[in-house]
């Protein structure tokens, strides 16, 4: 999404809590697509770390126009399996931290009498819940509430508010936390309509389409991106329901053994 916008002559500003990632990114779509793009290590989880963020860019650069929400934080469990910690993990990260920044930036448009766009990623779970991932349908489902409440009390300050719920598009962390030790992308395909899964081109053109100045009175919508698969599937993962304990436990083991590597590769 950050390439699209890119592509069409936005400067783009991305954040996240590994710096050192974010300036390879940064440079890697400079040296592709040209243009600026500047980065701030964060966590969304912090209000303060947030709010000093935003005033940063305010100070440095002016108002933004436009906001993606993409914070994600997921994985299979049996909720029964699911401690505390596990769900306030993903609640504080797909919640709490989408509100903090959307709050951060959009009072600060209030105030300048700025318009602005907010396109979240939340996921069709918001409509038929989802077995196994119970915190991501709960906390994506706020998000998707979000949208709707604040579409209706900022629209008169021209700020908009759209999401995006994507059905498979296959990536690297998603597959290791939701598909531990499987290649999930023919089963997905398999039981989609279109007998595919998703081509990250046409998410970064619906996610330019929601931010664009020709859809500003398209506002308060979450449009699901998936080939029908929730037309016809609804939940996610119902096949996880003939897992044996054995099953569980290997991948709870594997998606613990990702989650160390990548907690190894954070600044400390």
């Amino acid at each position: 999404m950050a390439a699209k916008y890119l592509e069409l002559g936005a400067e783009v500003l991305i954040c996240g809590r590994r710096k050192e990632v974010l300036e390879k990114t940064a440079a890697e779509l400079m040296a592709k697509h040209g243009g600026a793009v500047k980065c701030h290590g964060v966590d969304i989880r912090d209000a303060a770390a947030v709010e000093a963020m935003v005033q940063a860019i305010w100070e440095d650069g002016g108002p933004l126009t436009g906001l993606v929400n993409n914070a994600a934080g997921n994985f299979i469990s049996r909720t029964e399996d699911l401690s505390a910690r596990g769900f306030d993990a993903i609640a504080n990260i797909v919640l709490h931290g989408s509100f903090y920044v959307t709050h951060a930036v959009g009072k600060r448009w209030i105030a300048g009498g700025d318009k602005g766009s907010i396109v979240s990623i939340v996921v069709t779970w918001v409509w038929t819940g989802s077995p196994f991932v119970v915190p991501s349908a709960m906390a994506k489902a706020g998000v998707h509430v979000m949208t709707e409440s604040l579409a209706v009390e900022w629209g008169r300050y021209g700020i908009r508010l759209n999401a995006i719920a994507p059905g498979i598009f296959p990536t690297e962390g998603a597959g290791k936390r939701l598909a531990p030790g499987r290649d999930f992308r023919d089963e997905a395909a398999s039981i989609n309509p279109m007998h595919r899964t998703g081509k990250m081109q046409e998410l970064q053109n619906l996610a330019a389409f929601l931010m664009a100045d020709g859809a500003e009175f398209l506002t308060g919508q979450t449009i699901a991106i998936d080939g029908g698969a929730c037309l016809v599937n609804g939940g996610s993962f119902n096949e996880l329901f003939k897992w044996t304990d054995a099953d569980w436990e290997k991948a709870r083991a594997a998606i613990k053994a990702q989650n160390e590597k990548d907690k190894a590769r954070r600044p400390a």
